[in-house]
């Protein structure tokens, strides 16, 4: 099963509720991010480029749980950094579970397998992997050797303690669409609870700016890369609404929904979304009513969202479309792993 029966039961209650509410902008994911300090140095990521004091600091469990009240979101991401150099990691996870919020904590893998005693098999608590490819590919992703192994390993070691584990894959200019298909019948091996993928967005910090994806070079890669679980050649078990996919492939033209993701930190919500460097509110409240939201988005002509096509903005555009009654059936076929 790609995505939780009662996580996507709970999610589409919590769309509804808020559609009869008449609110028009909402929340769908928290990027909660409780330092920006890993243990790799990602050619693609920009978070380690903040400064030395920055990247010392952490949210506390309180600064968090707050943090998730505020906004509301039914799922809280939390990336960072790496989240499990986090001190207090464990009990902001358990102080989630206790809030029954539904948890993908995103990790590189290094510390993943020694850090799996600090928790317990939860329904709502996913590790969310990051892996780029096959070993080669990855460890040149992230810039060191070795680094798809331990994660592999580890991955093989929370699936044996019970744990939901999915993978995330960024994927840049110059993937091969025949390397990333075997890449995803590797990681059909593993048993999974699922595969997330995204095209590469251009973080204005990141070391490597020139394998980003144009957003014509995005469609043309993901029907290629697509084809064969287009075709029902392969049944590939991803963690995505099907319409997302619709929307890498360009069978979909969405527009962004730059507030269906919104970013806390330890420098507070990032202005206007969790990929742009354009400064902090002190509060939610202050991020929905103060951005001028027709300055972001595709069509807005900003150049800097003119080539985005990341899950982050558009899979809460891919939600709000999945509760239209003519896609209902393919976005429930993803609870059992098809779109």
């Amino acid at each position: 099963m790609a995505v939780n029966l009662q996580q996507a039961m709970d999610i589409g209650k919590y769309l509804v509720t808020q559609r009869l509410k008449g609110r028009k902008r909402f929340p769908l994911v928290l990027m909660l991010e409780p330092l920006f300090r890993c243990n790799l140095a990602c050619t693609g990521c920009g978070k380690i480029q903040h400064p030395k004091e920055i990247l010392k600091q952490n949210l506390t469990p309180e600064q968090c749980f707050a943090a998730v009240e505020e906004c509301g979101a039914p799922v809280v991401s939390i990336p960072g950094g790496e989240p499990l150099l986090h001190p207090q990691i464990d009990e902001i996870v358990q102080g989630l579970i206790e809030r029954k919020k539904y948890i993908y904590l995103c990790t590189n893998g290094l510390l993943l397998e020694k850090s799996l005693d600090k928790f317990q098999p939860s329904p709502y608590l996913t590790f969310s992997v990051h892996l780029d490819g096959m070993r080669e590919l990855h460890d040149q992703c992230v810039d060191r050797k070795g680094v798809f192994d331990i994660a592999v390993k580890a991955i093989r070691a929370a699936k044996a303690k019970g744990f939901r584990v999915t993978t995330n894959t960024t994927i840049f200019e110059g993937t091969q669409a025949k390397d990333m298909q075997e890449f995803f019948d590797f990681l059909e091996t593993l048993n999974t609870d699922g595969m997330m993928i995204s095209p590469g967005y251009s973080y204005e910090w990141a070391p490597d700016q020139d394998h980003f994806l144009h957003r014509e070079q995005t469609r043309a890669l993901f029907r290629q890369i697509l084809a064969p679980y287009k075709a029902a050649e392969k049944n590939w078990n991803f963690n995505h609404n099907p319409l997302f996919l619709d929307f890498l492939t360009g069978e979909k033209d969405y527009e962004c929904t730059p507030w269906g993701s919104p970013s806390y930190s330890v420098l507070g919500w990032q202005k206007p979304c969790y990929l742009l460097n354009e400064g902090y509110y002190s509060t939610f409240k202050e991020l929905l009513a103060q951005t001028d939201w027709s300055q972001y988005g595709q069509k807005s002509g900003n150049p800097k969202c003119a080539d985005c096509m990341v899950h982050c903005g558009y899979e809460p555009t891919a939600a709000m479309d999945a509760m239209q009654p003519q896609n209902m059936a393919r976005a429930l076929g993803s609870v059992f792993g098809r779109g």
